[in-house]
């Protein structure tokens, strides 16, 4: 006999919560599933930052921002992957899913302060920051055991990601503030932000349900109308089924399928393998976007592992664009903006060579010297930790070019360009330094483009290998602008919506900011929790 319930929900993550949050207020019977053992998925590990434009922390601050605004500002950066009518929900309807989830108790979160755009030389976009949100600390104690039932990779922030060099700060928290933090089970980033969302649910009857690993869609009459579950067990669900399972980065065959080139170190969890991906195929449903990710360049150090077993890879995001630091491909040379946004990079490490027929930026170096060693982070190792095997180092450059691989003569070439360069404080060659978003992951001690550029001058000499990962893939399902999934002819599938990674991004392609994954995710989450509840028999 099956079970029953009015909206059954796919993925307990952050897509997945904010739909059970939507659905249920909706007046809905809600049923939250995760294949799992813990939940939270990418959330839970990630920075947590929320971007979206217009939000209501900005209209309570009074900055200026509209929804024109923001639809310029993507369409300035479409190449044609945007639906309009889907892009507008995502614009339009975000600043009222977090003032629900906000009323609900499921975020609590502010400004992050002066966190500019990333695509600064574009129409409507907001140099002075405001779009992007940061999580205030949330206390896991209230969770009771199901605190333990929250995924993590085992590093726990006990700081707001706004007092950190990632958020532009010193990263200097009084130690004993920090002990009470801790003491208390007080944390920041994701942890922060599933948190209050697993708290908002429990405070509604919503349990999630883990270990339920979906297999099939069940279909009647052309309308999916539950889920059969590895070991036996199916759920039925009277107005539909919600799929908020993530992306596919972690499954071999779907990234050679649909990715558009590399992707070697995923920095997202190991459940990622596009469950909900293939259930969707599974009932000819369309795709958008699958040739892209979120990508961001990856190291791994030290033999960092998931708890599974998995290599776990860290995303590079100040190493590159602190003085002091360059990255060059397997020749020896630059071949980009360093301090470019993450994601864009993409393209430069996705350049391909027809001569070689290779990707010749794929792995990149990142070189720095004695001066960078003694001041910033390489990964999680502080500049008073002792080095990792997989940092190389060597007194001079000609010894580290040929423990790494390359012509001595071609890197020394490159150091003394970048040098006279960095000296100068400007970048003719790649323009490193002129944007107001190289200079805020950047030393903001020094002022301008010296907050990114600085000469590698002192020995010993360091490169660590980076290659090219993501944070999830951001193509799957296509939706119409009320999270419905749509068929191969762009109809709706009756009873199957999606939220998050596992369908075609809102965005499309474009990282538009901090927090550029979860403010669609929670708003198409909300946006498909509501529609499932309302649209019974459609």
């Amino acid at each position: 006999m099956s079970e029953t319930c009015d909206v059954l929900i796919i993925g307990a993550g952050a897509a997945g919560m904010a739909a059970a949050l939507s659905a249920h207020a909706a007046g809905a019977a809600v049923t939250l599933v995760e294949k799992g053992e813990r939940l939270g998925g990418t959330a839970a590990v990630s920075g947590g930052i929320i971007w979206a434009a217009n939000n209501p922390r900005m209209q309570a601050a009074g900055m200026a921002d509209t929804e024109d605004d923001a639809l310029a500002y993507f369409g300035s950066l479409d190449h044609g992957e945007m639906e309009p009518e889907v892009l507008g929900a995502f614009v339009r309807e975000a600043p009222g899913a977090l003032a629900f989830l906000e009323e609900a108790g499921a975020l609590s979160v502010s400004i992050l302060p002066g966190y500019p755009d990333y695509y600064l030389d574009r129409p409507g976009a907001r140099p002075e920051g405001g779009r992007a949100l940061d999580n205030e600390l949330f206390d896991f104690t209230t969770l009771g055991p199901w605190a333990e039932k929250v995924f993590s990779d085992g590093v726990i922030q006990r700081m707001m990601l706004r007092e950190t060099p990632l958020g532009g700060s010193s990263g200097f928290v009084d130690p004993a503030e920090l002990k009470r933090r801790a003491e208390a089970d007080l944390r920041g980033f994701g942890q922060a932000m599933v948190g209050r969302l697993l708290a908002a649910c429990l405070a509604r009857g919503i349990e999630p349900q883990l270990g339920m690993k979906a297999e099939r869609l069940i279909v009647e009459a052309g309308r999916v109308v539950g889920v059969d579950f590895a070991g036996g067990r199916s759920i039925r669900a009277g107005r539909g089924v919600i799929l908020a399972t993530g992306g596919f980065e972690w499954n071999e065959s779907l990234r050679k399928t649909f990715l558009r080139g590399p992707l070697d170190m995923p920095a997202s969890p190991p459940g990622n393998t596009g469950d909900g991906l293939r259930l969707a195929m599974s009932v000819g449903a369309g795709l958008g976007n699958m040739t892209s990710a979120w990508w961001v360049p990856t190291l791994s150090l030290g033999g960092a592992q998931w708890p599974g077993g998995e290599e776990r890879a860290s995303p590079v995001l100040i190493e590159r664009t602190l003085p002091h630091s360059l990255l060059v491909n397997r020749a020896g040379r630059r071949f980009c903006n360093e301090a470019n946004n993450y994601s864009s990079l993409a393209g430069a490490f996705h350049q391909f060579d027809p001569a070689t027929y290779d990707y010749p930026n794929n792995p990149a170096w990142l070189v720095c010297d004695a001066q960078y060693r003694a001041r910033y982070p390489l990964g999680t190792v502080m500049p008073f930790d002792p080095l990792p095997d997989s940092v190389l180092v060597a007194d001079t450059l000609e010894d580290l070019a040929g423990r790494m691989g390359i012509d001595a003569a071609t890197l020394l070439q490159t150091v003394e360009r970048f040098n006279g360069y960095a000296a100068q404080a400007e970048d003719p060659d790649f323009g490193r330094g002129k944007s107001a978003y190289d200079h805020f992951y950047g030393d903001r001690s020094r002022p301008g483009a010296a907050a990114t550029l600085g000469p590698l001058t002192q020995g010993p000499f360091h490169a660590v290998q980076l290659r090219l990962g993501a944070l999830g893939t951001n193509g799957g399902a296509r939706t119409n602008a009320a999270a419905q999934v749509l068929d191969v002819d762009g109809e709706p599938i009756p009873g199957l919506y999606g939220a998050g990674n596992v369908i075609a991004c809102p965005t499309g392609s474009v990282y538009a900011g901090a927090g550029g994954t979860l403010g669609p995710a929670l708003t198409f989450g909300c946006i498909a929790g509501r529609t499932a509840a309302r649209l019974a028999n459609q």
